[in-house]
């Protein structure tokens, strides 16, 4: 990771007024030599932790709808599992944002990245799998906890070798579903039927099909596009801007369903051009 070279020889206070001790951060300049970096940078992070937060509230969401629901409250229990699903969409575009950012402002560093990653597993780790559980899993006894973990150890697993793979993979692809894309098709599942007042007990099997799915597809070999070659910096046809409002128009005319329906199709995306890529080579 690239950081803005500081003073290599300034010595750290003897004693710091504040019961934490500073991050030092080792890493290298234009010209190669080692220099040691103070601090960390505040824009990118922000928005890491924003994202931290937006899984940790949709977490709080899922145990307040299972409260309700034990209750025998559904109506308050679906308005707060729609507030938890609707939480890791919000964590996904924040995630977004801060890797443009830190990229942006060449504010990336070590701390940073390894930030994300924790980040990343609450929101799309271990949210999803509890909003699930909570809606659906639950009522499956041991194997809806079997299943929840699935999704879990799939979403650490898949975070871990993307941070093994990074400057080594090929950029243009992901190795496996994102958790991010993952989370979105839990979340999707949960709040298109609780949007309606469907209750995740009456479709306990078909969920626990997605979210292993979901899980296992997180861990495999199938390439994903990664859609990281789109230049948002250079200038485009105005007809590009266009789209992108048609594009606002009919997601917002009914966000459950159409972003459901844009994330399954990108899940399924990948073993599709995965079997078609086999086909191709057994023709061949």
């Amino acid at each position: 990771m690239s950081e803005r070279p500081e003073e290599p020889n300034q010595a750290p206070d003897a004693e710091s007024l504040l019961p934490i001790d500073e991050h030092i951060e080792e890493g290298h300049d234009a010209e190669g030599r080692k220099v040691r970096h103070r601090g960390i940078y505040l824009l990118p992070n922000l928005f890491t932790t924003a994202n931290l937060f937006a899984g940790f509230y949709s977490i709080i969401n899922s145990m307040s709808a299972q409260a309700a629901l034990s209750a025998g409250d559904s109506v308050n229990a679906s308005k707060y599992f729609a507030f938890a699903a609707i939480a890791i969409f919000v964590a996904m575009v924040l995630d977004g944002l801060d890797g443009r950012v830190a990229r942006m402002t060449n504010t990336q560093s070590a701390f940073g990245a390894e930030y994300d990653s924790l980040s990343d597993m609450v929101a799309f780790g271990v949210a999803p799998a509890l909003l699930a559980f909570g809606w659906a899993l639950g009522d499956m006894g041991k194997v809806g906890w079997m299943v929840a973990f699935i999704y879990v150890a799939g979403a650490a697993l898949r975070l871990a070798r993307f941070n093994t793979q990074v400057g080594t993979a090929d950029k243009r692809y992901f190795i496996g579903l994102a958790s991010p894309a993952a989370a979105g098709v839990v979340a999707g599942i949960v709040w298109a039927f609780s949007d309606y007042g469907i209750q995740g007990s009456k479709m306990s099997f078909l969920v626990a099909l997605m979210v292993a799915a979901a899980g296992m597809l997180m861990v495999s070999n199938i390439k994903y596009n990664s859609f990281k070659e789109l230049d948002l910096k250079g200038r485009v046809p105005f007809v590009a801007i266009l789209a992108v409002v048609l594009v606002f128009a009919v997601v917002f005319s009914d966000p459950p369903r159409i972003l459901l329906l844009v994330f399954l199709g990108y899940a399924a995306s990948g073993p599709v051009q995965y079997l078609l890529r086999l086909r191709r080579h057994k023709s061949a």
